[in-house]
C-alpha cells in the first residue's frame, strides 16, 4: 500500500522487487500500461535483467519516430517494429480501435462545441485535458476548435505501440498486453463492487483493515465466478449477487425442543435460478 499522493510511476520498482523476493523469480515477463513507463522505471528494470512489455506512448516520440509511425500502412491484424533506445517497439493497428477512437473524438468535440457554443470561456475553465487540446484560447476568453489539431490527432486512430527487450514475436506481445483487461477489470471490482474507494478513514490501521477487508471480500467475489463458470451458469456474479439480496431467510426457534430451524425463502423465477448456491450440498461439493 502507498499513500494516496504518491505517484503511480514510483510505485512499480519498490512492488517488483517485493514479488521477486517473496516468489523467488528467476524467469517472468513484466507487463505494464504506459503510465509506469518513464526512464527511472525502464532503467531500473534493463540493470537488473528483467523483461518488460509496456505500453508505449507513441504520440509523445520524437519527431523521427512519428514520421516513421505515420508512414506505415495501416493493415489490420499487421504489426510494424523500431529499434528504440529502451527496446523494440511495436506497433498494431486495429480497425475497431480506430472506430473507437473516432467516435470518442466526435463526442468529446461534440461536448466542446455546446460548452463553448458562445465562442467564450472564463479563465478558470480554460485547461488542455481532454478534448480541450484541440481549443485555440486568444485574448484570455475567445475560443475556437482548431480543426488542423483534430486532422492531426485523427492519423492515430486505431494505432497503439508496446514496448519491449523480450524476443516474443510481436503478435505474443500484444496479447500478453492486451490480457492487462483483467487487472483493470479487478481495480473496477473493487472500487466499485466492494466499494473500497471512496475511502472514509484517515488512520493507517483502519485504512489498511479496510483494504484488507476489500480485498478479502473480492477474493469471495472471483471464486463465486469460478464456481458460477464451474457449474455452466451463464449469470453474472453481480447479477446473482443483486438476486440474492431479494432471497430471506427465516430462523425459527422451537420452544420446547429449542432446535432451530432455518428456512429460506425460493420464491420467483429469478430466485430459483440461483437457488442451488442456498445449499449446503453445493457448496461441498465445490471443495477440491
Amino acid at each position: 500500500m502507498f499513500n494516496g499522493t504518491q505517484y503511480e510511476g514510483h510505485t512499480m520498482i519498490p512492488i517488483v522487487d517485493d514479488f521477486v523476493r517473496r516468489f523467488k523469480l528467476d524467469d517472468f515477463v513484466l507487463v505494464a500500461d504506459s503510465g509506469l513507463i518513464n526512464t527511472k522505471n525502464i532503467d531500473f528494470l534493463r540493470a537488473q535483467g528483467y523483461r518488460y512489455i509496456i505500453g508505449a506512448r507513441i504520440k509523445n516520440s520524437n519527431k523521427a519516430v512519428k514520421g516513421w509511425l505515420l508512414s506505415q500502412e495501416k493493415v489490420e491484424g499487421r504489426f510494424n517494429e523500431k529499434t528504440v533506445w529502451h527496446g523494440r517497439l511495436i506497433v498494431g493497428y486495429s480497425e475497431k480501435r480506430a472506430k473507437k477512437d473516432a467516435h470518442n473524438r466526435t463526442k468529446g468535440i461534440s461536448r466542446l462545441e455546446k460548452a463553448f457554443k458562445a465562442g467564450t470561456i472564463s479563465k478558470e475553465n480554460i485547461n488542455k485535458r481532454g478534448y480541450n487540446k484541440f481549443l485555440v484560447i486568444s485574448k484570455d476568453v475567445q475560443v475556437t476548435i482548431d480543426k488542423s489539431k483534430v486532422e492531426e490527432d485523427a492519423k492515430w486512430d486505431g494505432l497503439k505501440g508496446y514496448i519491449t527487450n523480450t524476443d516474443l514475436p510481436a503478435a505474443e506481445v500484444y496479447a500478453q498486453y492486451s490480457s492487462l483487461w483483467q487487472v483493470e477489470r479487478a481495480f473496477r471490482i473493487t472500487k466499485g463492487t466492494v466499494e473500497m474507494r471512496p475511502m472514509f478513514h484517515f488512520t493507517p490501521k483502519r485504512i489498511e483493515a479496510h483494504v484488507c477487508v476489500c480485498f478479502v471480500a473480492y477474493k469471495v467475489y472471483k471464486e463465486l465466478e469460478r464456481v458460477l463458470k464451474k457449474n455452466l451458469y451463464t449469470i453474472s456474479v453481480d447479477k446473482v449477487l443483486e438476486i440474492a439480496k431479494t432471497v430471506t431467510t427465516l430462523r425459527i426457534k422451537l420452544p420446547q425442543s429449542g432446535k432451530t430451524i432455518n428456512k429460506t425463502m425460493i420464491i420467483t423465477e429469478r430466485q430459483k435460478v440461483i437457488a442451488p448456491l442456498f445449499e449446503d450440498d453445493f457448496w461441498k461439493s465445490q471443495i477440491g
